[in-house]
């Protein structure tokens, strides 16, 4: 199968997705969290592309608690918003008020 990027594509990086399956431990604390983190988010250029909403599972066993899509514009901006100054007090109230699951795939 032939890759479905075009020629011109290849010169740009592709997005990355910070997928993050949450049960929040502290409602109150994490409140923080949230307030926090939207503009370390936006600072290194990425956005949410689903934060918390319904979802349905259309097949499978797996049950995700809150749900959470950021899209970044590569891997390397996901990698720098994670480990970036500005993420750390709202990384350290997320890790302090719930548990989770995050991944990061890159996208096509």
């Amino acid at each position: 199968m032939a890759n479905p990027r075009t020629r011109d594509s290849y010169n740009s990086p592709m997005p990355a997705y910070v997928i993050a399956n949450v049960t929040v431990k502290d409602p109150v604390r994490y409140e923080d969290y949230r307030r926090l983190v939207t503009p370390t988010v936006a600072k290194y250029g990425g956005r949410f592309i689903a934060r918390g909403g319904k979802v349905e599972v259309l097949e499978g066993e797996w049950q995700p608690n809150r749900l959470v899509l950021l899209e970044f514009p590569s891997m390397e901006q996901a990698h720098a918003w994670w480990s970036s100054p500005e993420y750390t007090e709202a990384k350290l109230i997320r890790q302090s008020t719930s548990e989770g699951t995050l991944l990061l795939p890159e996208g096509v």
